[in-house]
């Protein structure tokens, strides 16, 4: 419940941002479906998680889902 009222709030703001900021739109969906939620218990999940957030986005140009930002 908590991460669904995150994924509408953040979603409304950005949507919000786009219309009134002048961000880029996003195409499709803001949020992907289907994504794996892991609750952290201890101090070895948290640096688990923490590597591999840091590492993971070294790799993102190779993702096949990766495209690069439109120029407006």
């Amino acid at each position: 419940m908590v991460v669904r009222w995150f994924k509408t709030m953040s979603t409304n703001e950005y949507i919000r941002g786009v219309n009134e900021l002048g961000w880029t739109p996003f195409e499709r969906k803001l949020w992907q479906r289907n994504y794996y939620e892991h609750i952290i218990r201890d101090d070895a999940s948290l640096q688990n998680i923490a590597y591999y957030i840091e590492s993971n986005a070294a790799n993102w140009q190779d993702d096949d889902f990766f495209q690069p930002p439109k120029m407006i």
